[in-house]
């Protein structure tokens, strides 16, 4: 007979669990026949003692069983889904869905809330009057086949058993372990249906992985879990040294979204959503449409509008802006280097941007303005970044975080980074 202890010993020991022992595990921890303490404690041996790949398959699969899976039979075009890992400035959701969608895919685009100096999809969307993100099924596939894409939060029923391991894993310091951070995306993302999957893995000060290896390795584990399930998968390792594009917040990221739809967005953001864009085409198997002449032509744009007003949104109303402003300047002349981004991203959380507790409140208004970026010759006393909040009070301490963020060289321009590192394919 099966039970928590054994199991617990076995794993911590490094040995494996078979299929039918880590089936019996999920449903008993849904029956509350394992104690949170007993899980707890399994997910401190995996956490030392890891998931070989048939062990994680299973523990997916039966994350992805503990609840419902979303049925996009009714949409009639290739479906296609991105995720990221997140990052500080990353808005390439809002702009890369209908984007996607003008090129002829659907795009069921299930995203999250912002946690520490990281801005979450629904947060900046949020800014939008009107708009909203809670959709039932129904509603949720109703949008895709309106406006082709669809930016929602996950319902309730997709993946359930992630919600419970991720509140342990959260306060037991569990969360860095590349098999559960792989199982606990992945689940959710083969729940919701899509039939091909482009993850965008940051890597660098401002994402959670801060290495090549080790965002490497949690790449190729995500695709090998979406092959293995059926759905076909592949991801771009990317930058996150310094922040993507020029905002960091909600609504000056919806801004600058707007701006990159209407072609005027910043060169590595525009990067970094085209090199995504080719990806979600390829997998979704559509072929001979051109993500910039989506762009050129003003069809993004407009797939972009019809989804926001099929989600109650105005795309015409105009955005909060924050009621104080403080300029942050070159201290000496030269190139600037270095724009730290997760020192940026922590000053925009701190100016209300983002919240430490998921049942945070967040300022729609408040954010970073990157004036320059590396590369760019700055003069003493030259603007460099642009605070913005709803209180004043907010200031100091977001300068604080900063701290050394704005690295500027005397000699010579730094040869500028590529935001798009490398495909891996599994």
């Amino acid at each position: 007979m099966t039970d928590a202890v054994s199991l617990i010993q076995r794993k911590r020991d490094g040995g494996t669990l078979a299929d039918a022992e880590i089936r019996w595990l999920f449903t008993a921890y849904a029956a509350n026949e394992v104690a949170d303490e007993q899980m707890s404690a399994l997910l401190m041996a995996i956490f030392f003692q890891g998931l070989d790949q048939q062990e994680l398959r299973t523990w997916t699969a039966a994350m992805i069983d503990s609840g419902d899976r979303l049925d996009l039979s009714q949409v009639t075009r290739p479906t296609v889904d991105k995720h990221s890992t997140g990052g500080v400035g990353d808005k390439v959701s809002l702009i890369l869905a209908p984007l996607v969608a003008a090129c002829g895919a659907a795009v069921p685009q299930l995203s999250g809330r912002g946690l520490g100096h990281t801005g979450g999809t629904l947060d900046k969307l949020d800014a939008i009057p009107g708009f909203t993100s809670s959709l039932s099924p129904e509603q949720t596939i109703a949008v895709m086949r309106q406006a082709g894409a669809v930016i929602a939060a996950a319902g309730s029923g997709l993946a359930p058993a992630d919600r419970r391991l991720y509140a342990l894993r959260d306060v037991t310091g569990t969360v860095e372990s590349i098999p559960l951070i792989a199982s606990s995306i992945m689940s959710k993302k083969i729940a919701e249906g899509t039939e091909s999957l482009v993850l965008d893995v940051k890597v660098g000060t401002g994402a959670f992985m801060k290495s090549y290896d080790q965002a490497k390795q949690l790449a190729q584990t995500m695709v090998t879990l979406g092959r293995e399930h059926g759905v076909r998968t592949a991801a771009l390792l990317t930058r996150m040294d310094q922040p993507l594009g020029n905002a960091v917040g909600n609504a000056v990221e919806v801004e600058e979204s707007v701006q990159a739809l209407q072609g005027h967005g910043p060169e590595d953001l525009m990067r970094v959503t085209y090199a995504l864009a080719e990806q979600m085409l390829s997998l979704a198997g559509i072929r001979g449409e051109d993500p910039r002449e989506k762009i050129a032509s003003g069809q993004a744009y407009e797939a972009y509008r019809t989804m926001i007003r099929a989600q109650g949104g105005d795309p015409d109303a105009p955005l909060p802006k924050a009621p104080h402003t403080k300029v942050v300047t070159a201290a000496t002349t030269g190139w600037l280097a270095n724009l730290d981004a997760l020192k940026v991203g922590v000053a925009a959380w701190r100016l209300g941007a983002g919240r430490a507790r998921k049942e945070d409140p967040v300022s729609a208004a408040a954010g970073v303005m990157c004036l320059a970026k590396p590369g760019d010759r700055l003069e003493k006393g030259q603007p460099v970044l642009e605070l913005r909040a709803d209180d004043e009070r907010r200031f100091a301490g977001a300068e604080q975080a900063l701290g050394t963020a704005i690295v500027i060289q005397a000699d010579q321009p730094p040869p500028p980074p590529d935001p798009v590192i490398e495909r891996i394919e599994g």
